[in-house]
């Protein structure tokens, strides 16, 4: 049986990326992403501090702008997977979009030092635009 504190313990020390989700699924890719195991569960960490620190941030201004298209009064610690991955993909489509007119990722940690060259700042950047791509963003459906 899977221990989940040991777990969380775990993912804690590994420096787990912030758009985790959007790298399993495949929706975006970042070169400094390392994919691991963590007991029978995958996880994505990241290679390089200072990056994860300016993702850490850019995720957070995505969900902090994004709560009224997500039909949230206040920011929760944990989101329900569907408006997790919202944010996560739809945000970082946003943003490519934004910059260079593309609707693919192609590097994560790429897009977020061009989002700074280009806007000086994350605090800057076009979240009206992005926040459009988070609304519209649809999760695949599974097969049955």
């Amino acid at each position: 049986m899977l221990d989940e504190e040991a777990y969380r313990r775990a993912r804690d020390k590994a420096g787990i990326c912030p758009f985790e989700k959007a790298i399993l699924c495949g929706c975006c890719r970042c070169s400094l992403a390392a994919k691991h195991n963590i007991a029978e569960r995958e996880a994505v960490s990241c290679n390089f501090m200072p990056s994860l620190e300016l993702c850490l941030k850019l995720h957070h201004l995505l969900r902090e702008k994004a709560l009224f298209s997500l039909k949230l009064t206040h920011l929760q610690e944990k989101l329900p997977h569907g408006k997790e991955m919202k944010i996560q993909c739809g945000g970082l489509v946003g943003l490519e979009k934004a910059i260079s007119g593309l609707e693919e990722v192609a590097d994560i940690s790429i897009l977020v030092s061009k989002a700074i060259h280009v806007f000086g700042e994350l605090e800057a950047l076009p979240y009206s635009e992005i926040v459009q791509s988070v609304s519209s963003f649809a999760i695949r459906q599974r097969h049955q």
